[in-house]
């Protein structure tokens, strides 16, 4: 963690709506004159699309039909907690952009399914922001803890079958994959999805929990996805010192306390929630910052 230069981190499953999130931020930002840099968890994976593929191949061949994004296997994590080490020291570090499709391939002049090349991170940001899988995740067994690098650590994570009622329409309208396709990948990432991603959840300072009020006992045919207004949000604060739920509830209409440290609220009133709880923190951190420098 680092006052002069603070991290925020974003951390959500494959279909957790984290990019919902981070257009939430990316709001704060603009309206309080913060400026940002911004990595993507993509940006670390191991293999490009083609490789990625072939390497599934070759572990399948060994009995093996597990490896995925979610695991250290296929990720640069040393990597990635060398930029967050970094940019807590300095303010830099670098990242690249994985290209998901033919209009970022434009944009970037490389095709999609690809990296661009390493890059050092702009100079002069306020803070750094990332999005990914592994924003959290801890390997006490490979030396990584990406986790204290952090200084705000938010988690997307919707109850699984919306998750994957997300994904399964994501992946269909947006990369064209079938219904049996997105599957077959929930199916081979289930285990590092058990060890490596959930247990972030545990790490987080704030969870964002989506709870369909609708039925969603089958994902794999659902039709729609629920929307915000069939939905309640279950907000988690690991440590709730200092949040002043009593301003919460006269702020956000039908929200309720459901734990001590948890409100539940209107789906609908997701982003209004968080612009409420995270733009003091975003202030506290940057303001800490301004101070230290």
């Amino acid at each position: 963690m680092s006052s002069k230069f603070p991290i925020i981190s974003v951390t959500g499953s494959s279909g957790a709506g984290t990019s919902t999130v981070k257009h939430t931020f990316e709001q704060i930002f603009r309206r309080e004159g913060i400026q940002p840099a911004f990595i993507e968890g993509d940006a670390y994976h191991l293999y490009d699309r083609a490789s990625m593929k072939k390497a599934m191949a070759e572990e399948e061949a060994r009995g093996n039909r597990h490896l995925s994004h979610f695991g250290p296997d296929a990720n640069l994590l040393k990597e990635l907690e060398e930029t967050f080490r970094s940019y807590g020291a300095t303010g830099t570090g670098k990242t690249r952009h994985y290209v998901h499709d033919a209009v970022e391939a434009e944009k970037f002049g490389v095709p999609a399914g690809t990296f661009t090349e390493w890059q050092d991170l702009p100079e002069g940001s306020d803070i750094l922001f990332y999005e990914g899988l592994h924003g959290a995740v801890m390997l006490k067994e490979q030396g990584i803890n990406i986790a204290k690098h952090a200084d705000l650590k938010i988690g997307v994570v919707p109850v699984i079958n919306l998750e994957w009622i997300q994904k399964m329409h994501r992946d269909n309208k947006m990369r064209g994959y079938t219904p049996e396709d997105v599957t077959k990948t929930i199916l081979r990432r289930m285990p590092d999805y058990v060890h490596y991603i959930t247990p972030q959840f545990s790490e987080t300072d704030i969870n964002f929990q989506r709870v369909p009020t609708v039925d969603t006992s089958n994902p794999f045919v659902a039709r729609w996805i629920p929307t915000p207004d069939e939905s309640l949000v279950v907000i988690r604060f690991k440590d709730p010192r200092g949040i002043d739920f009593a301003y919460l509830k006269t702020m956000i209409q039908d929200s309720f306390m459901s734990r001590a440290n948890s409100i539940v609220i209107p789906g609908g009133k997701l982003d209004l929630a968080m612009q409420l709880i995270l733009t003091p923190m975003i202030h506290r951190l940057v303001d800490l910052k301004r101070r230290s420098s």
